[in-house]
Formats: C-alpha cells, structure tokens, sequence
C-alpha cells in the first residue's frame, strides 16, 4: 500500500511539475552542450541571483560557462507569448547586447543575438565567441 501511495505521489509531482512548465515557459534552466553554456532564467518573477554576484541583486537571469564564475547578466527581459525580448551586460559590465530568447517547443529555446556586442566566454584561457543563435534544451 506505501509504495502505490509512493507512486501515485510521484506521478502527481511529475504532472505538477510539466503543467508549470507549459504555464511558464521562461522559468527554466537551459543547456546548450556544444559551448557549453547555460541559461538561469526566471523572467516572470525576476528573483535569479548570479553566484559570486550578490552585490547586483535580483535579475531575470544570467548566460553562463559551466565551471565558471563569468556570466552575462540579463537587466531586463519582456516576455510576449513564446518569445522574450532580453538585454544583457557581461559581468564588467563593459558590453551589452540585446537578444531573444524563443521557445521552440517544451524543451527547445533559441537564443538569437539581435544587435550591440558579441557574446563571448572563456575557454581554455581565451575568449570564445558564440554563434548569433543559439540552441537551448531544457535540463
């Protein structure tokens, strides 16, 4: 009897967890594993903190390399149905861009940079350039 109550709570969360998901597409976590690069992003309630970057405050999100601490910080973002107007500063805050963030379908997003900086980030000791778009998939 625990386990089918175990089962049943579990296929409760996961149907929970999905119906948010379709309701708020732009609160995610977002990998793209070919740069591997990652996007935090709540752009609804704009609460992501960037780690190491606490002075900032609260913002809509941030771009960054896994294993580290450079990001690009997302100032503010307007959302329109399946689509997300952003802008983003590195975290020099020496340039910017504007970009958009489009959800493809419930687990793919892209990131197309529309216009000012191209986005780089560190690897291996250089910067690496990014393509002008972009693909996301939902972690």
């Amino acid at each position: 009897m625990n386990k089918l109550i175990t089962i049943a709570l579990f296929c409760l969360a996961t149907l929970s967890a999905s119906g948010q998901n379709a309701k708020e597409p732009f609160r995610a976590y977002l990998i793209n594993s070919e740069f591997d690069v990652f996007l935090r992003i709540n752009l609804y309630e704009q609460d992501i903190t960037v780690p190491g970057q606490d002075l900032i405050g609260q913002v809509p999100g941030f771009l960054s390399k896994r294993y580290n601490p450079f990001a690009w910080i997302i100032t503010s973002a307007e959302v329109k149905g399946h689509k997300a107007e952003l802008q983003l500063i590195n975290d020099y805050g020496s340039e910017d861009l504007t970009a958009t963030l489009t959800q493809k379908n419930d687990s793919v997003y892209i990131l197309k940079q529309e216009s000012g900086s191209t986005l780089k980030v560190p690897n291996k000791g250089k910067w690496q350039k990014l393509p002008k778009t972009l693909e996301f998939k939902r972690k």
